[in-house]
C-alpha cells in the first residue's frame, strides 16, 4: 500500500502542475510568448520549447518509447535562448506540448506501481543496485519540480 500511495501522490502532483501550466499557457497570447519574461531573460517561447523537449526526453529515459521531437533539443535544451535560429511557432510548440504530455499520461497510466520503482535508462544496473532511489518515480518527482520552476516564469507573462 505504501508504494501505491507514493505513486499516487507523485502522479497527482505531476498532473496538477501540468493542468496549472496549461491554464497559464491559455492566458498567454502567441505574441506575448515571443517576448522576454523579464528584461534580458528568456522568451516565453523558449521556455515552452524547453519544456516540450524535457518532457519528450522522459519517454526514452523512463523506457516508455522513443522521443517524438528530438529536433527541438539543440534549440531549446542544449543551447540558450536566441543562440540558434528557429522557425517554430508558438502554436506548433503548444501542439507539441499537448501531444507529448498526452503520450506521457498514457504511458504513466499503463505502469504498475512496481514499475515506477524500476531503474531509469540513465543509470546502470550496478549503480541502481547501490542506489535504488534512482528510479522512474524519482525522475517524475524531479521533472515535476522542474516544471514548477518554469511554470512560475510563465505566470509572469500572463496578460
Amino acid at each position: 500500500m505504501t508504494n501505491q500511495l507514493f505513486v499516487k501522490m507523485a502522479l497527482d502532483s505531476w498532473n496538477s502542475k501540468i493542468n496549472d501550466t496549461n491554464r497559464v499557457l491559455g492566458k498567454i497570447t502567441d505574441e506575448r510568448l515571443a517576448e522576454e519574461i523579464a528584461p534580458s531573460r528568456n522568451r516565453g517561447i523558449y521556455v515552452l520549447g524547453h519544456l516540450v523537449s524535457v518532457h519528450d526526453r522522459m519517454l526514452p529515459l523512463l523506457n516508455l518509447g522513443d522521443q517524438m521531437y528530438n529536433d527541438l533539443d539543440e534549440i531549446f535544451l542544449t543551447n540558450p535562448d536566441r543562440s540558434k535560429p528557429h522557425s517554430y511557432s508558438a502554436g506548433e510548440l503548444r501542439q507539441r506540448w499537448n501531444e507529448v504530455n498526452t503520450k506521457l499520461t498514457e504511458k504513466f497510466n499503463s505502469l504498475t506501481e512496481d514499475e515506477w520503482f524500476q531503474k531509469h535508462n540513465a543509470v546502470s544496473a550496478e549503480d541502481f543496485e547501490k542506489e535504488p532511489h534512482r528510479n522512474r518515480l524519482n525522475v517524475l518527482l524531479s521533472r515535476t519540480n522542474h516544471l514548477s520552476y518554469h511554470h512560475g516564469q510563465l505566470v509572469l507573462m500572463k496578460e
